[in-house]
């Protein structure tokens, strides 16, 4: 199996472990998602692995993009503080890599034992399944930082909870609770914290006794043009992202996150 730089993956029996290895926040860029993006195509070729989970070290799931950190190396000094999202890279380039996660073949179950934040609950929801405690945050907080929802999210998230509660979850970025999520159908497990990562691979070791092809051909069934919803999603998603980032509202936004304090929005 290939050796990547922040994440692990091991194979437990019929089972794919993709390990994100950045805490304690596991905040994601390009990298990552590519990194994921290949492990998943790699299982895919992998005739022994039938399902897989996907799970992260530290205290949180992943914790988003980190709009703190400073922009990369080839970007100059005036830029980095000019957008606070330059530190992610390309977002376009992003969006086609994450495209790629929902273009896999095998079913996923995330264990997600601690907060699931912007990007961070996009790819939580890139999972058929998730299994959470009640320490697990999920939030989509986009609209607190001035901000467009992302990661194909206005396609996926009322698809799973319904239109209304994603709403509720869009305009008010506030953090859903594990029970919470478990009771919209967010996750589909609720254990302890310590038995996250176990109650996945249990439910994957479960999907993995099943046939394998009777597994990807139902699989492909029910996730049929998913992938290109996704894809239309953040096309759109990318257009009013592109946009808000000029504004003052989402450095105000940003700043305000990282003082943890009550934005001072003033709608330009």
């Amino acid at each position: 199996m290939s050796t990547y730089k922040d994440i692990g993956i091991e194979k437990h029996g019929h089972v794919g472990l993709i390990e994100i290895r950045r805490p304690p926040l596991n905040f994601f860029d390009i990298s990552l998602i590519n990194q994921i993006a290949d492990a998943l195509e790699e299982f895919d070729r992998d005739i022994e692995i039938r399902s897989s989970v996907l799970a992260a070290q530290g205290k949180a799931f992943c914790a988003g993009a980190n709009f703190n950190d400073p922009a990369p190396q080839e970007q100059d000094a005036s830029e980095a503080k000019g957008d606070p999202a330059d530190g992610l890279g390309s977002i376009n380039h992003l969006y086609i890599q994450a495209v790629r996660i929902f273009r896999n073949q095998k079913p996923i179950v995330a264990a997600v034992q601690g907060a699931a934040i912007g990007g961070g609950l996009g790819l939580a929801i890139s999972a058929d399944f998730r299994v959470a405690c009640p320490e697990t945050r999920f939030s989509a907080n986009f609209t607190k930082l001035g901000f467009h929802p992302g990661f194909g999210l206005t396609a996926t998230l009322p698809e799973l909870i319904g239109k209304n509660n994603a709403e509720l979850m869009f305009y008010t970025s506030r953090r859903v609770t594990g029970e919470e999520a478990y009771r919209w159908g967010l996750a589909n497990e609720l254990v302890p914290q310590d038995q996250v990562r176990a109650a996945a691979l249990k439910l994957a070791g479960e999907i993995a006794e099943c046939s394998p092809l009777g597994l990807l051909a139902t699989r492909a069934t029910m996730r049929a043009g998913l992938a290109d919803r996704v894809l239309a999603a953040t096309n759109h998603e990318l257009a009013e992202q592109t946009r808000l980032r000029t504004t003052e509202d989402f450095k105000e936004g940003i700043k305000a996150t990282a003082e943890r304090r009550v934005a001072n929005f003033k709608a330009r």
